[in-house]
């Protein structure tokens, strides 16, 4: 059940920071936009690390090198969802990036990439993801 109040939270987030980077991106433009994204929540990220004192962090050693870089797919996170938010909507953008999402999480999933435990997709799946594009395709038109 937590998991589940995460991603709810985590889905009000990404929606709130889409709009406040749009309003932002209008003002002075969207990698200026993301540049300030990232800076701010590294330092926020930064503050809440050092006042709770976890020191887990410094085992980053044995993090595969790869997945190091794993923050900077954000900077384009943040310009690709800008840029669609600006050119659909906010409804319309938020809904394709969560079927490019649940369409990249089937990926990763059925072949067991990233040291993420292999799954078979199932028919409800498909259908499930089937709907979201139907729901998609409504909302557009």
């Amino acid at each position: 059940m937590k998991g589940i109040i995460f991603a709810i939270l985590a889905g009000g987030f990404i929606t709130l920071q889409g709009v406040a980077n749009t309003s932002i991106s209008n003002g002075i433009g969207t990698w200026q936009a993301a540049t300030i994204t990232q800076f701010t929540g590294f330092i926020v990220a930064l503050l809440v690390m050092l006042s709770i004192g976890d020191r887990s962090w410094m085992g980053f050693k044995q993090v595969k090198p790869i997945y190091l870089v794993g923050g900077a797919f954000a900077a384009f996170v943040i310009f690709t969802n800008v840029k669609s938010i600006q050119l659909s909507s906010v409804t319309i953008a938020i809904a394709a990036v969560l079927i490019a999402q649940l369409t990249t999480a089937f990926i990763i999933e059925g072949k067991g990439w990233f040291e993420v435990a292999k799954q078979r997709m199932r028919m409800p799946q498909f259908l499930g993801l089937a709907l979201m594009i139907i729901g998609v395709l409504i909302l557009t038109f």
